[in-house]
């Protein structure tokens, strides 16, 4: 399950921090900018994470299916890539955002969903028995279900930033031009 600590030190330790979003009004546009873009690489993070647990949730259905009949005979493993690409076609569901952003930690992501279901090893999902597959597709659901309620959380926070960037540009408060004169400058020297 993916925790939020607070006073921790990761990323969505801090964007999810009840004081991340106080008193917008009063931050200059740079900090809603960076912290708007450290949200938006959390809520990326978070969808790689989702990705990845999706495709072993479809891998488990299918061996599930497949043993109840429903399935095409033969290994999952030779099935894999219609298995995958069909997840990858279907409807989309959720946010329905653009993700400019590569996730940041993929490895560790990746580390983290085969540590859900410790020593299972899926890729030989047909060598499980049923209560195992069960297990691991209740675990793999359990996290499925929590990576995506932080992700909602985060892109409230993005949104929240959104709003009070977008409320600057609309009020006068802030100016293409002066965003454009920022970009044309560059990072401010430390």
């Amino acid at each position: 399950m993916i925790e939020v600590r607070p006073g921790g030190r990761r990323r969505i330790d801090r964007v999810l921090a009840p004081g991340y979003l106080r008193e917008l009004g009063e931050l200059p546009l740079s900090t809603l900018r960076e912290r708007r873009d450290e949200a938006a690489q959390e809520e990326t993070d978070l969808s790689y994470l989702r990705r990845l647990l999706h495709a072993r949730i479809d891998i488990v259905r299918a061996e599930q299916q497949r043993r109840t009949g429903g399935g095409e005979a033969g290994s999952i493993v030779d099935q894999l890539a219609t298995i995958l690409a069909d997840n990858a076609i279907g409807p989309a569901t959720g946010s329905g955002r653009h993700q400019q952003l590569e996730p940041s930690r993929a490895g560790e992501h990746r580390r983290q969903a085969e540590a859900l279901v410790g020593d299972t090893d899926l890729s030989d999902v047909g060598a499980l028995s049923n209560d195992q597959l069960d297990s691991v597709l209740t675990t793999y659901g359990d996290e499925e279900t929590s990576v995506s309620a932080r992700r909602r959380e985060v892109q409230g926070v993005m949104d929240t930033i959104n709003a009070e960037i977008g409320t600057r540009y609309r009020t006068g408060t802030a100016s293409v031009d002066d965003l454009l004169d920022t970009e044309r400058r560059g990072p401010t020297p430390a």
